[in-house]
């Protein structure tokens, strides 16, 4: 049964026809997958289709690689649920603490939207504070919490940014400005005592890509500190993936708590939050602080995870090395073509915002963008037989298996799709 027809039906059983909004976004239908490999899918309509989306992150290895598809099937052959601890995740928990936080400690649980959830929810518990600031453009998962958007004036107390989250939670949460120190000032001036935690996304990868400006996460530092409220970095994107250590180390700026998820599972689903032991003891059982899950540390995501790690300790440089390539072809493309651009690349994460030659620093920055260009884009990159990110506030992500020669297919691809997307 091809895409079209799937589609058909999924749209009688899943609101909109899809699981997840941005699978919606792919015209005319989504596509369905029958298998992928590598750095391709293979679609039920027989296209075979650069990936440059890799899950959404996850996929750092790329489809299937040998040492992680072989480490899940050892741990199907031994069970897939215990209800009780097992040996691998004390193996992931040291792997991934020797690289973000020595000395500290981690709680599993199965998305990033958990691992934000709890975070945020450890961080008034330690502090005994009510308020969060986030900011304008930054994603944090699903939740009440952070479903929320700035008002009139960025440091402002938000508003619902979805039906169905009560203005009274919406209340409990401060939105800034990305990069701009100024209205995190602001606003710890008139709620400064009130502040548990600022979360952000060391780098934005969910407007985009958008880097911190130089001062920026050092400003969130200092600020924090002397309210005496925490500081969350969620990494849920960037942990392991812009270095071993993610943006604390690329950086230079610790975090009091960091959020993980994507290539810490290899694909499968996972969320972590990590933090030094005086906080972490907050969390039940040692602490009053609840989190608990059936699922937490799933030993198929735990095999999964650390196969990755263990791959990723010796060739993350590989998944940066093909984003360079990557972007040297968009940059070519575009230039050649007369379009303005502006392209913000992080290691092995990207993205292009057409329309604009100016830096893109901020969500309102990103918005500006020519998110109409860009849909067509999308759009006859799939027909070219390449895959990226359908929205302009996603981004395009390379992986340790996309070479030399899909470098080239991507540039024969992004020269013919962009040309077609200038068309009237």
């Amino acid at each position: 049964m091809g895409s079209r027809k799937l589609y058909r039906k999924a749209k009688e059983v899943f609101p909109g026809g899809v699981n997840s909004p941005v699978r919606a976004l792919v015209e005319p239908e989504p596509f369905y997958v029958a298998e992928a490999r590598g750095p391709y899918l293979y679609t039920v309509d027989g296209e075979k289709l650069l990936d440059m989306v890799l899950g959404y992150g996850p996929l750092i290895l790329g489809h299937r690689h040998p040492r992680v598809e072989e480490a899940i099937r050892s741990a199907v052959g031994k069970g897939w649920l215990y209800g009780a601890p097992s040996p691998l995740e004390v193996e992931l928990a040291e792997k991934i603490l020797a690289h973000v936080k020595p000395g500290g400690m981690i709680r599993f649980v199965n998305t990033g939207t958990e691992a934000t959830m709890t975070a945020i929810r450890l961080a008034r518990g330690y502090t005994g504070r009510r308020l969060i600031l986030k900011f304008d453009g930054n994603y944090h998962g699903s939740h009440d919490q952070v479903l929320v958007a700035a008002g009139s004036a960025a440091g402002e107390l938000g508003v619902p940014s979805s039906s169905g989250v009560p203005r009274e939670v919406a209340n409990l949460t401060l939105v800034a400005r990305y990069n701009d120190l100024h209205s995190v000032e602001d606003a710890f001036r008139r709620h400064g005592d009130e502040i548990a935690a600022v979360i952000v996304e060391p780098v934005a990868a969910n407007m985009g890509v958008i880097p911190p400006v130089p001062g920026f996460l050092d400003g969130l530092r200092r600020i924090t500190r002397s309210y005496g409220a925490l500081l969350i970095f969620d990494e849920v994107v960037t942990g392991f993936r812009i270095s071993l250590g993610g943006a604390q180390e690329y950086y230079g700026v610790e975090a009091d708590i960091v959020t993980l998820g994507k290539v810490i599972g290899g694909g499968m689903p996972i969320g972590a939050v990590v933090a030094e032991k005086r906080f972490m003891e907050h969390l039940t059982p040692t602490g009053k602080v609840f989190n608990a899950g059936t699922f937490n540390a799933h030993p198929l995501a735990m095999a999964a995870g650390l196969a990755t790690l263990e791959v990723l300790e010796k060739e993350i440089q590989r998944a940066s090395e093909a984003m360079r390539g990557v972007v040297d072809v968009l940059c070519e493309s575009a230039s050649r073509l007369g379009v303005e651009y502006t392209i913000n690349r992080v290691e092995s994460m990207a993205q292009i915002f057409l329309g604009t030659s100016g830096p893109v620093e901020n969500a309102e920055h990103a918005r500006s963008s020519d998110n109409r260009l860009y849909k067509r884009l999308h759009h006859y990159m799939r027909l070219q037989g390449v895959f990226i990110a359908p929205s302009q506030m996603e981004a395009i992500f390379a992986s340790t298996v996309h070479t030399s020669q899909e470098i080239e297919l991507f540039q024969e691809a992004v020269g013919k799709a962009l040309k077609r997307a200038l068309e009237p």
